[in-house]
Formats: structure tokens, sequence, C-alpha cells
């Protein structure tokens, strides 16, 4: 029987479950070129994270964090390596029902604008074209509430809502397909310390009844701590170091004695007496 050599793997269920790792980085390349240059980014950098870690991804500016977060969706592909999510290729994240796989909470939530807010959550639903109007409704309210907002806002747009409102909208949109890993890009920038803490209270509550891998990039140091199991560093085009925060804190490199130990690290790391969670 002849096979067509175009036809595209199937994403496999079964990879998804028996799968060792999460997320498996192995020997990534990124390389970004131009007529003029060529710009090397990671060069060999290897991470691996396990079902129910919250890893947050730190470095300095142009050590490619969000780049990497990208390219764990499959929305950007390095120039060699590979990454396997859930057993899978990441290209594979394409194939019908494979994005369902992996939500993610873009920094500045990335809501359509003409859509309201229950339009917004139900849109990935939306898109697969087999499910009735009704379920569908439903399942946006269920995650409405689940992100702590009342139905008296579904039907508002994302030019009345606050900033915080708008993360836990994005947020909802991103676990409306029950996704088992979750990728967050910044999600406190830009709140104030209230609905900052809030929504990091929310985070970890999802984390724990969910049972969410998460993969996180962020510079709030407070949000690093209070969420964190495990931190991984990005300096000198790799991986430099991965690690509970305690001993991450304690690897002799100049970035990490800035990030962590200057007079902003000091404070926020009260938070690791406060949150053991995170040690």
């Amino acid at each position: 029987m002849s096979t067509n050599d175009n036809t595209e793997p199937e994403f496999s269920e079964d990879s998804m479950f028996d799968a060792p790792h999460v997320v498996e980085i192995q020997k990534l390349w990124t390389v970004f070129k131009t007529a003029a240059s060529e710009a090397t980014v990671h060069r060999d950098l290897d991470l691996v994270i396990d079902r129910g870690e919250v890893v947050s991804l730190v470095g300095g500016s142009g050590t490619g964090k969000t780049v990497l977060l990208r390219q764990i969706l499959g929305l950007e592909t390095p120039a060699r390596g590979t990454i396997n999510v859930l057993g899978n290729p990441v290209a594979q994240l394409g194939a019908k029902g494979a994005a369902s796989r992996v939500g993610m909470l873009f920094q500045h939530g990335a809501l359509f604008s003409a859509f309201n807010v229950l339009e917004n959550i139900a849109f990935p639903l939306r898109e697969l074209r087999s499910l009735p109007p009704q379920l569908i409704r439903d399942a946006a309210l269920v995650k409405l509430q689940m992100v702590g907002l009342g139905a008296e806002h579904a039907h508002k747009m994302p030019s009345d809502l606050s900033g915080g409102m708008v993360k836990r909208v994005a947020l909802a949109r991103a676990l409306i397909m029950d996704p088992p890993l979750l990728l967050l890009d910044e999600p406190t920038a830009g709140l104030d310390p209230e609905s900052s803490d809030g929504f990091c209270i929310l985070l970890r509550s999802l984390h724990r009844e969910l049972g969410l891998t998460v993969v996180m990039v962020t510079h709030d140091l407070d949000t690093l701590f209070e969420l964190s199991t495990r931190v991984a560093v990005l300096a000198d085009q790799k991986v430099i170091v991965s690690g509970p925060p305690k001993d991450v804190i304690a690897y002799p490199h100049p970035f990490i004695h800035d990030f962590f130990l200057g007079e902003r690290g000091q404070r926020a790391m009260e938070l690791l007496r406060e949150y053991p969670f995170a040690v």
C-alpha cells in the first residue's frame, strides 16, 4: 500500500499521556538573519519541563525568552534542534485538535476588540465548528467564573475592562479547551500591585486545582517567587542554570547577582518565607 510523503504526521494523544516530559528541548539554535548580519540568540539550548511544574524563564534583554515561549507554542521555528511538546514534535501542534493541548496568555491579553467578553472566551470552541452554540456559551460562562469574573461581565467589550480584567478574560480563553500546558508571557505586566497579587493568587489556585503545567516568562520578582517551582535562567545563549529559586540565586553569574540580589530582589525574596511552595 503506497503512502503520500506529503501527509503530515498525526498528533498522538497516547504520546501526550505517556510522554516522560511535558516539554523537551534539545540542542536548540535560534538565529535571526538579515541581509547584512546574522545574530545567534540560542546555541545548543537544552530544557526539560515535567508535569505539574511552574517554570519561570528569566534572562536579560535579547536572551530570547519570549521567542522560546513562541517556539514551544509552534508560532516560530528554530534554526535547528528539537522541541517535543506532550510527547510530540512541536510542528504537530498545528494538526487537528492538537492546539487544544496548549493554552497561551499573551502579554497584553490579545483580546479581539470587536468581540465581547463571552465571544472572546468562546472563540477557540467556535473555531472547532462541531459544538452546539448553547454548549459553547455554557462552557465560556464556566471559564469566566473560574477566573473570578461574574456573568454580568459577559457582554462587556474589551475597551470597558480594567487591565486586570483583560488578563482574566484572556486567561479564561487560554483555558477554554482544558489544556494541560499553559504558557504565560509576562502575566502581571502592567497591573497595579493589588491586581498583580490577585492574579497570582488566581494562577496559583488554578495550577493546583487543574493540575496544570505552566511555563512563564516574567521580569516581576514577586510573581516569580510566588508562583515558580523552578527557574530557568537564559544567558550566554543557553539555559545556564535551572532549579528551585533558592538554588538558582546561589549560582555565580553576573546576571543572577544583579537580577536577584539587588534591592528589588531582596524585597521579593521575603516571599520565599511566605510561600514555601516556591522553595
